[in-house]
């Protein structure tokens, strides 16, 4: 355990971030020099916190079941070499999760129960990138080759830990991109301002170096089929995400303006590196409005605030959440409460409770608002409250209300892999199909999830692989949850 005492004598603090008015003129890291280095000069007194729980739901609260209290304790001690390995030993990517996870850790931990809960998120993030600083991130090839190959298609959390994971077992393997650089949502969907992609870019390096090989500007099932697929390899790995996105079909969809987030987010992301992008989507001196109140929109918010928006409303059919806990989600579950993001703290408007009754034109056929109505529960729907209807301006609207499954058409159909009733690719405990060989991981399985579901989807998914290949059962480190019980060959 840390400082015995740590939880009743020192306050909970966080990492601060830079002062709005700094941040919102650039794309950097919202944390100077990074969360974790932020975090730094009180890191070992926050760490001293985690108590001697008996049993840390610390470790159900994580999908990938983080040796929390180990590093915890040897940060304490200030012992940084053999914290890193402790982290590396159930994430292979914490500067991911420790930038973008929300931390369902935190919520399951024993202090927080009558207390403010311990840093955890802060904790692994300055772990890892005190790691990277001091150079003790290496590459880690394999002693031997098995002479089985593996495509991952997807280049996203799940498959990056699926073909780590595989790679370093002596495995060859392929990873296809449809895009010209790795990382999937990583890269072109997450904004510079939460996570910059260096970080991105030093993992594929230490991937590259271990083995694994990068196929970029692939679209599979169209430059290369399933079948060709299946052909060239012996296992194949689906971690295509879930990327067919939610629509509002209300009148007035047609007009121009109304964009998809995932179409304006990544044309963002790539200015921001410094590329060019032709007849780019734009929120400069207009009025946006974003349907979605979930991180897709706080990094659309974000986003205009740093383009100059001259105002931003972003809009959710559901009830603004209370500050507590509600007692339908005690702990250690994960609550749902108020939450700020840092884009939150920028700017913009939260309107809660409404719901878009149509989209409202110009004369040129560019949408100049939104005609919204308050809706309150009523016998499990949502009903419209009369006289609440009011017109909010609107020059681009913006769609982050999530996602319903993957795309069915190419490579899905070409595989001929069975679907569950929601629409996802169906797989048995070890992560195959329902055709032999092919595996899914992540959201293409799983439904829209977490970045710590993907990367604990990812090493499982490549345990169920290497005892495919191998016929025997492996030795990869699988994540254990309580509905995931350790695979048997």
């Amino acid at each position: 355990m840390a400082d015995p005492r740590g939880f009743i004598t020192t306050p909970r603090q966080v990492a601060e971030r830079r002062p709005v008015e700094e941040r919102v003129n650039d794309w950097l890291e919202v944390y100077p020099g990074g969360p974790g280095k932020a975090l730094l000069p009180i890191i070992s007194e926050q760490a001293g916190r985690c108590m001697d729980c008996g049993i840390p739901f610390c470790h159900s609260g994580c999908p990938l079941g983080n040796l929390i209290p180990e590093w915890n304790d040897l940060v304490w001690r200030d012992d940084w070499d053999e914290s890193i390995d402790r982290l590396h030993a159930t994430n292979n990517f914490p500067e991911f999760t420790g930038r973008l996870c929300p931390a369902p850790c935190e919520t399951a931990c024993v202090v927080g129960i009558n207390r403010d809960p311990v840093t955890i998120k802060n904790v692994e993030v300055s772990i890892i990138d005190t790691a990277w600083e001091r150079h003790n991130v290496k590459p880690e090839p394999p002693e031997w080759l098995t002479g089985k190959t593996v495509a991952v298609v997807g280049s996203g959390p799940a498959g990056l830990a699926t073909a780590q994971q595989l790679t370093r077992a002596g495995h060859t393997v392929a990873v296809y991109e449809r895009d010209e650089k790795p990382g999937g949502l990583l890269r072109f969907g997450i904004p510079e301002f939460k996570m910059e992609k260096r970080h991105v870019d030093r993992r594929v390096d230490q991937m590259r170096r271990e083995g694994t090989v990068f196929r970029t500007g692939v679209k599979v099932g169209e430059d290369i089929t399933g079948s060709q697929l299946r052909d060239r390899y012996d296992a194949v790995v689906l971690a295509i995400g879930s990327t067919v996105r939610r629509d509002l079909p209300a009148p007035g969809r047609e007009l121009a303006g109304i964009h998809q987030a995932m179409d304006f987010l990544p044309q963002a992301n790539r200015v921001a590196l410094g590329e060019e992008v032709q007849d780019q989507i734009l929120a400069t001196d207009k009025d946006v409005v974003i349907i979605g109140g979930g991180d897709t929109g706080a990094d659309c918010l974000g986003t205009s605030i740093r383009q100059g928006a001259r105002s931003i409303t972003s809009l959710e059919i559901m009830p603004q959440a209370g500050e507590e806990r509600p007692e339908h989600q005690p702990w250690p579950t994960y609550p749902m409460v108020y939450r700020v993001a840092s884009a939150h703290e920028e700017g913009g408007d939260r309107v809660y409770a409404v719901s878009t009754q149509e989209f409202v034109g110009d004369d040129d056929g560019h949408v100049s608002g939104l005609r919204i109505t308050e809706v309150e529960m009523k016998d499990g729907k949502f009903e419209n409250v009369p006289g609440s209807e009011r017109v909010i301006p609107a020059q681009l609207v913006l769609f982050a209300m999530g996602f319903t499954g993957p795309e069915k058409d190419g490579l899905v159909s070409q595989l001929g892999v069975d679907l569950d009733e929601r629409g996802n690719v169906k797989r048995d405990r070890s992560y195959m199909s329902s055709v032999p060989g092919v595996f899914v991981a992540g959201d293409a399985g799983r439904g829209q999830s977490l970045i710590v579901w993907a990367i604990a989807e990812g090493r499982s998914a490549a345990n169920g692989v290497d005892a495919f290949l191998t016929g025997e059962a492996s030795n990869l480190p699988r994540p254990i949850n309580p509905n995931d019980r350790p695979l048997t060959v």
